[in-house]
């Protein structure tokens, strides 16, 4: 039996060959492995709210009011989230609503979208998954917020990161359409993560990429290709500008979707 493993830096490969109990020692061996790089690890940025009315969207981002969404508290993967775009053959703003997890024009199976739920600043002009999306189908996702998990001693304790003023803001994102014969078209996205900044290193050692809005034209706009200044515009957004506070465990469940996964812990 063959074995062939790698997960972001682990690789486990060999030819696991010998008696049967040998093989399932090894076989235990590597589950435990990987197991263990799961507890450790925890997703680049896998939870986010967006509370915003579709008023203040429409307001911060210039594009119509919308009814297509309404407060989320807990967007977890595989959910649809509010995102804008260039509309395909126009120059105007388009506010849609794209499935979490990038799936490539090319893939076989939608499932890839699980693993393409983020995407590295510093190497996503080069990944197969998402260069060709990062050319030119570039798209702001929007949020109010995200949550980050902090290791405290034997526990992970998810915290709430937002803006200090309240106001909404834009993660980079791309976006791609998958459609395969016969099957329904799928338009997915993907959010860039970068270093943290000061107020986000304890808690994590990634962090989303939260635009200026300064940047908005420029990433939006398909007909730039230039990668270096694209990758410029992400780099960690200012510590000063953000706060930080633990909330209850109840935002762990990704069915839990209400206000009380914002409410502040004790501190």
């Amino acid at each position: 039996m063959f074995v062939f493993c790698r997960l972001s830096g682990i690789k486990l490969t060999g030819m696991l060959v010998g008696p049967k109990h040998t093989i399932a020692r090894r076989g235990l061996l590597i589950h435990r492995t990987l197991r263990n790089f799961h507890d450790k690890v925890a997703p680049m940025c896998g939870r986010f709210t967006q509370t915003a009315s579709p008023e203040m969207i429409a307001k911060e981002f210039g594009v119509a009011v919308s009814p297509l969404f309404t407060p989320r508290y807990n967007i977890a993967p595989s959910q649809p989230v509010a995102a804008i775009r260039i509309e395909p053959g126009t120059a105007n703003r388009q506010l849609v609503l794209l499935r979490w997890g990038l799936i490539p024009s090319w893939a076989q199976d939608p499932k890839i979208g699980h693993q393409c739920i983020n995407a590295k600043a510093e190497t996503v002009a080069e990944k197969p998954s998402f260069r060709a999306a990062f050319k030119s189908r570039r798209c702001l996702v929007i949020a109010t917020g995200f949550y980050e998990w902090q290791v405290q001693g034997g526990t992970k304790q998810p915290m709430w990161i937002g803006l200090k003023n309240s106001r909404p803001f834009a993660f980079a994102g791309l976006w791609e359409q998958w459609q395969p014969p016969d099957v329904e078209v799928i338009e997915s996205c993907t959010i860039l993560t970068t270093e943290p900044n000061e107020l986000l290193r304890p808690i994590h050692n990634r962090m989303p990429v939260i635009l200026a809005s300064t940047a908005y034209d420029q990433w939006l706009d398909p007909t730039v290709h230039h990668g270096e200044s694209l990758k410029a515009l992400l780099r960690p957004y200012p510590s000063e500008e953000l706060t930080a506070y633990p909330v209850s465990t109840l935002v762990n469940n990704p069915r839990h979707d209400a206000p009380d996964c914002l409410e502040p812990l004790p501190v």
